[in-house]
Parts: C-alpha cells; structure tokens; sequence
C-alpha cells in the first residue's frame, strides 16, 4: 500500500492550479483529500487541535485517506521527552479521534536529543499505545553514526517505530548560491540521508527541488526502494516537500509516475484546475 502526500493540505498558491479559481480554505481539504492519499500533519505540532475540528477532519475525508499528524512540540521538544503525562494522555486522545484515518504519528526530535537521551526515547515508546503506529525522526549528527546509529535502528525495531528518512539531496544540486537560496528558504539539517526499515511501514520526507528535470534522478532511485520494500510487505508512506511550496503537489504526482513502474498502482488523472470548476463556498459543520 502507498499513501503519498504533502506536508499541508491547504496552501493559497495552490488556488487556480492545484485547487479550482476561487476556491475557499474550507474546501482545501475536501479537494485535497480526493487527489492525494496523505498529509503529514504539522498543525498539530504547533497546538492541539479541538475534538470538534478532528471530527470535521474525518467527515471531509474519504475512507481511504490518512493524516500522518506530527506530535505536540510540547511533547516531542521537552527537555528529554519529558512531557507531563497528561500532556501526552491528552495527545493521544484527540488523535484517536482520527479513528481509520489515523496513519503513523509522527514525532520529530530537536537537534539537542543526543544518543545520550535513547534510555529516555525507550522510556517514552513503552508507555506509547500499541494501536497508534509511530514514526521518529532524529536530527543530531551522532545518529547517523556507528555504533549510536545501530541502537537507536534496533531500539526502533525492537517497538516496531518506523525511522523517518529525510531526503535533503535535490536542495544540494546546482550553484552555491542556489543551494544557499533553497537550503535558507527550508531551513532543513544537512544530515546524511540512511534509507532504512525499522518495521512494516516506512516514512520518506522527499524534500524536493522547484526545477523537476533535478528531482528525476532521485525520484527513479526512490521509486527502486520503495518497489522493493513494498515487495517485502511494507506499507509506504512518502511525503514531498519543497521550498517552494507552490510545487509540492507536482512533486508529488512526479513522484506517483515513477513508484507506478515499480508497483502495480492505478493511473490517476491527476486533474489539476485548468480543468476544474470553481468551488462555490459551502458554510462548515462545525
């Protein structure tokens, strides 16, 4: 199973191309939800989001779609993960919510989570729930580094927690000055990028370039990957990012192309406003 997706559902410079002219925020993840599969969730790392919001979420969505929501950052940036209990009881609950459509939940780690903190990160998945998948994404340099790259894989392994892979390379091509311009705008670490399964599920966050003749390369080498991993009985879900946001969902169905050669996927019209009509603003339920 693939669910590919973006970081958002919702981006204004998508009205007129991604979207139909005119098209109201309160239908961006309507329309959204019916082209793509995904959305990693990052609106739920800056609040909580209300009971009453998680419910229209659901009811907007088909059955099939998935919110990969990011964890708290009260959770996931406390001082060495540790969050009050009632902070993260509540987390849970709420993205409970989510019910079917609750794909892994994802927890991004700062940059002063060392190896020194994996006693802590093994403290906080055994009080995780089993029927909530879990992504974890690490960004000190020490993690991708023998021996602390091994325990923090195995520790993983061990809770059945997918390891996020960030790929950062399409933003390293083209002239200093370039890649200073797209690098700044992204603000995303340069650390190495590992492709690795930690369990039945993989994560990808392709962070990818607003030229496509520069993420060719590296989207026919995912796609390889993801063809394999799909082969052993993994579940994929892959995210495409872009400085320039305006471009994300290009990526995207860039992408598509490519994984269909490794997987029997369905075709998908992919049909963007050009060929749309307008969106005429319904009042919300809520």
């Amino acid at each position: 199973m693939l669910y590919l997706g973006c970081p958002m559902w919702g981006y204004k410079a998508w009205v007129g191309d991604f979207f139909p002219p005119r098209t109201p925020a309160n239908a961006f993840l309507r329309l959204y939800s019916r082209k793509f599969s995904s959305v990693e969730g990052n609106t739920t790392f800056y609040s909580l989001p209300a009971t009453e919001t998680v419910a229209r979420w659901v009811q907007e969505t088909p059955e099939t779609f998935r919110f990969c929501p990011k964890v708290l950052r009260d959770i996931s940036h406390a001082p060495a993960l540790d969050a009050p209990k009632q902070t993260i009881d509540l987390f849970v609950q709420r993205m409970r919510g989510l019910g079917t459509r609750c794909g892994p939940i994802f927890m991004q780690l700062p940059p002063a989570f060392t190896p020194a903190h994996l006693p802590r990160l093994q403290a906080f998945l055994d009080s995780w729930p089993d029927d909530l998948q879990l992504a974890v994404e690490v960004r000190h340099a020490d993690f991708f580094q023998a021996p602390q790259e091994d325990a923090l894989n195995n520790l993983l392994s061990t809770y059945n927690v997918a390891r996020v892979m960030m790929d950062i390379r399409p933003l390293q091509t083209g002239t200093a000055k370039e890649q200073r311009e797209l690098l700044g705008r992204e603000r995303k670490p340069a650390l190495p990028l590992h492709p690795v399964a930690t369990t039945d599920f993989t994560f990808l966050r392709y962070i990818g370039h607003p030229d496509p003749t520069v993420n060719g390369p590296f989207l026919q080498e995912w796609a390889t990957q993801l063809g394999q991993w799909h082969q052993q009985g993994r579940t994929l879900y892959v995210f495409c990012h872009c400085p320039y946001e305006e471009h994300s969902p290009a990526i995207c169905v860039q992408f598509y192309q490519q994984i269909r050669k490794q997987i029997p996927l369905p075709p998908q019209s992919w049909q963007f406003a050009k060929a749309d009509t307008p969106i005429v603003e319904q009042g919300r339920l809520f």
